[in-house]
């Protein structure tokens, strides 16, 4: 398979440049978390609380240039702003589906609890 760039970056296979998009700990439970309807920062924040404020703001502008989700500015005072889905975001909902029932599978078969009973 011929390797290619973009954006000044060297990649090998198709599944490298698609994890590019989605891949890493916190791209998909984000995305997953827009597919309904757009969210404030504070409302993904609260759904995750275990991402830091930064990460979050990281994620979320990575997300946003690499054209998966949008940044919509209400003019309001203080200033409201909410993330949604683009097309290109939506299509990655079913492989992030796929991604999570292979995950409640291989929790069954290595037997471990979830949820976890003591909230941990």
């Amino acid at each position: 398979m011929p390797e290619f760039f973009h954006d000044k970056k060297l990649y090998y296979t198709p599944i490298e440049f698609a994890i590019s998009h989605i891949g890493g700990t916190w791209k998909m439970p984000i995305l997953w978390r827009l597919q309904n309807t757009p969210q404030r920062f504070s409302e993904l924040k609260n759904d995750i609380p275990h991402i830091t404020d930064k990460m979050l703001t990281s994620q979320l502008r990575e997300l946003e240039n690499k054209g998966m989700i949008t940044r919509k500015v209400y003019a309001e005072v203080p200033p409201k702003v909410e993330y949604s889905l683009t097309e290109k975001g939506k299509k990655s909902i079913p492989v992030i589906e796929i991604i999570m029932k292979y995950g409640y599978e291989l929790i069954k078969e290595n037997g471990v609890e979830f949820p976890p009973k003591d909230g941990g």
